[in-house]
C-alpha cells in the first residue's frame, strides 16, 4: 500500500506531461519527415509560392466520410499538407473541410464547385456496395478560384496545391510556342499535355516565318513533324537560338507502319540540322528486351481471339539521367525510337537523358516486322542507347541556349478520333518536365513526380527465379526443421542431467 502511495504522484506527473504534450502537438504542428523522397517534406518551390502571396488563400476541401482506409488515408495526407501549408505561409493559407454527403446542400455546392463524385466499391454487412466519395477542393485567392477536382491516391497532392495556388497569382504567364505548318499534330492532339501546360504557360501556335516575333516565346516546341521543313525555318529556329532561345525537339527519324509489317526511315531535314550541332540520330530502330506489347488477332476455326506479344520495337524506357528533367520518371513508353550519340565538341554539354535497358538493339531500315520472330538474349547485344538528350552552351550564336532532343515524336501524342488513346502518367510527365526546365525558374518540376510510386519489377533470369521461388519455400520449412530438433536434444540433454546422480 505504501509504495502504491509513493508511485501515485509520478503517474500524476506522467499523465500531466502526456496532456501537455498532446496540447502543444495539436496548437503547434510539427513532424520529422524520414522517407527517402522527403514526401512530407514542402519544397523550396512552394516556399517560394507561398512565402511571396499578397493576400491570404482559402481552400475548401470536399472529402467524403465513412470511406474504406485506404481512401480515408487521402484525406488525412491531404489535411497534413494543409497544415504544413497554414504554418509555412503564417496564417496566409487557410483550409475547411467540408463533407459533401452530410446533406443534400453540401454535395450540391460541391458539385456547383466544379468536384465530380467517384464510385468507389465498398464492403458493408458482407456484401459490395458502390459508394459516391468526394475527394477535391477548391482554392480561392482573391476573386478567383481554382478546382482539383479530384486527388487520387498516390498522385503528387504538393504539386497539385503549389501549382494551383501558382495559377491563382502569376500575373503574366510566360508564353510557350508550338509550330505548326509541317505535318505536326495540333493542340487538341495534345490534351493531357496541354492540362498540364495551361497551368504555368500560355500555348500559342506558332507558324515559322519572316513576319514571326519568336523572341517572346519563353521555349518553342517542335514535335512531330511530317513533312520537310524548308531551310529557312531553320535558318529562324537558328537565330532563335542565338539569341538564347529554348527548343524542345521531339522528332521520329523512322517510320514504324504495322498495318504492312514494314519500318522506313523518315528524312524531314531535322536530321542534318541537328547533324550540325553535333547531334546524331540515326535511321535505326531501337529494340528493348524491356518493351511494350500489342495485340494479335488469330483466328482457330469459328474463333478468334487476341494475343498479346512483346514487341521490341516499341521500348520501355526505365534508365534515367539524375536530372531535373528525369527526376522521379519510372516508365516512359516509347514508340519506334531511334538511337543517338553527340559528336560535337566540348564547348557545348550533352546530357543523355533516357537510355534503353542494358538488354537492346538496334536495326537499320528499312526494316521488316516478324510477329512470329522468337526473340532471344543474342537479339539484344547492345546496352543503354541513348534515346534522349540535352544541349546547352552556345549552339547556335553567342548566347547560350538549351535543347532538349527525343527521337520519338508520338511519345506524349493522344491522338485524335478513334485512333485517340491514354498515354502513362510518366511519357506526359517526361514532356512537360522538358517544357518546365527549359521556361520556369520557379522550381515547380521537382514536384510534379514527387510522391507517385509505381516501381514496375526487375526482370530477373529464370534460374535466379527458379532459386528464388525454392528458397522461399523450402527455407521456413527447413528452419521449423532445425528448430524441432535443436529443442529435441536440448529436452534430451536436461533428461540426462536430471538422472545424474548430483543432480540438484
Amino acid at each position: 500500500m505504501k509504495s502504491k502511495k509513493l508511485l501515485l504522484p509520478y503517474f500524476l506527473l506522467l499523465g500531466g506531461v502526456l496532456i501537455l504534450l498532446n496540447v502543444l502537438a495539436n496548437r503547434f504542428f510539427f513532424r520529422i519527415d524520414f522517407t527517402d523522397d522527403q514526401r512530407y517534406t514542402l519544397s523550396d518551390a512552394t516556399h517560394q509560392i507561398i512565402n511571396h502571396l499578397d493576400d491570404p488563400v482559402t481552400v475548401t476541401a470536399y472529402f467524403s466520410q465513412d470511406l474504406p482506409p485506404d481512401v480515408s488515408r487521402v484525406r488525412n495526407d491531404f489535411k497534413n499538407l494543409l497544415q504544413e501549408f497554414h504554418s509555412v505561409s503564417h496564417g496566409k493559407v487557410n483550409y475547411e473541410f467540408v463533407a459533401p454527403n452530410e446533406n443534400s446542400n453540401t454535395e450540391q455546392q460541391a458539385v456547383d464547385a466544379g468536384i465530380q463524385p467517384v464510385v468507389i466499391n465498398v464492403r458493408e454487412k458482407d456484401q459490395a456496395v458502390q459508394k459516391k466519395a468526394y475527394l477535391g477542393a477548391v482554392i480561392h485567392y482573391e476573386d478567383k478560384t481554382q478546382v482539383i477536382p479530384f486527388l487520387q491516391p498516390g498522385s503528387g497532392m504538393e504539386y497539385a496545391l503549389a501549382s494551383a495556388i501558382r495559377k491563382l497569382t502569376v500575373k503574366n504567364k510566360p508564353e510557350i510556342g508550338l509550330i505548326q505548318g509541317n505535318g505536326e499534330p495540333a493542340k487538341y492532339e495534345f490534351p493531357q499535355v496541354m492540362q498540364e501546360l495551361n497551368v504555368l504557360y500560355n500555348v500559342r501556335n506558332v507558324t515559322l516565318n519572316d513576319s514571326v516575333y519568336l523572341g517572346k516565346y519563353k521555349t518553342l516546341i517542335l514535335d512531330g513533324p511530317k513533312d520537310s521543313i524548308p531551310p529557312e525555318q531553320l535558318k529562324l529556329l537558328n537565330n532563335y537560338l542565338a539569341q538564347g532561345g529554348n527548343l524542345l525537339v521531339a522528332f521520329d527519324r523512322v517510320d514504324g507502319q504495322l498495318e504492312r509489317s514494314r519500318g522506313v526511315a523518315i528524312n524531314t531535314g531535322l536530321e542534318t540540322w541537328l547533324a550540325n550541332k553535333g547531334i546524331q540520330v540515326e535511321s535505326s530502330f531501337v529494340t528493348d528486351a524491356s518493351c511494350s506489347t500489342i495485340s494479335l488477332r488469330q483466328q482457330s476455326g469459328l474463333f478468334s481471339f487476341s494475343t498479346q506479344l512483346q514487341f521490341p520495337y516499341l521500348p520501355i524506357i526505365t534508365t534515367f539521367a539524375n536530372h531535373p528533367v528525369t527526376k522521379g520518371l519510372e516508365a516512359v513508353s516509347l514508340q519506334f525510337a531511334s538511337p543517338m550519340k553527340y559528336t560535337g565538341d566540348s564547348t557545348l554539354t550533352f546530357i543523355p537523358l533516357a537510355k534503353t535497358s542494358r538488354m537492346s538493339g538496334k536495326q537499320h531500315t528499312p526494316v521488316y516486322f516478324d510477329i512470329e520472330h522468337h526473340w532471344t538474349n543474342k537479339d539484344f547485344p547492345l546496352s543503354n542507347e541513348i534515346v534522349a538528350g540535352l544541349l546547352e552552351g552556345k549552339i547556335a550564336g553567342p548566347a547560350n541556349a538549351r535543347m532538349i532532343v527525343i527521337t520519338d515524336g508520338d511519345f506524349a501524342v493522344n491522338g485524335s478520333g478513334q485512333s485517340a488513346r491514354q498515354l502513362p502518367g510518366d511519357n506526359i510527365n517526361f514532356f512537360v518536365n522538358a517544357v518546365d526546365w527549359l521556361s520556369d525558374d520557379t522550381g515547380l518540376i521537382d514536384l510534379r513526380t514527387k510522391g507517385i510510386s509505381s516501381r514496375p519489377l526487375a526482370k530477373i533470369q529464370d534460374g535466379k527465379k527458379s532459386f528464388l521461388k525454392y528458397f522461399n519455400f523450402l527455407l521456413p520449412i527447413l528452419l521449423i526443421i532445425i528448430y524441432g530438433v535443436f529443442r529435441a536434444q536440448r529436452k534430451r540433454w536436461i533428461r540426462i542431467k536430471r538422472m545424474e546422480d548430483d543432480y540438484v
